[in-house]
């Protein structure tokens, strides 16, 4: 078994993979919305 140092990981992929994530989900929710405020305006 290998030892482990506590504190040694490296952790800059998924700080990456999570602002990603977190940058596709704002993009993603704005989008929504814009579509939602246009069908309730032009959708009667």
């Amino acid at each position: 078994m290998a030892e482990h140092e506590h504190g040694s990981m490296n952790y800059e992929a998924q700080e990456k993979t999570f602002a990603g994530f977190m940058s596709f989900t704002t993009k993603s929710v704005i989008v929504i919305l814009v579509l939602l405020v246009l069908m309730a305006i032009f959708i009667r």
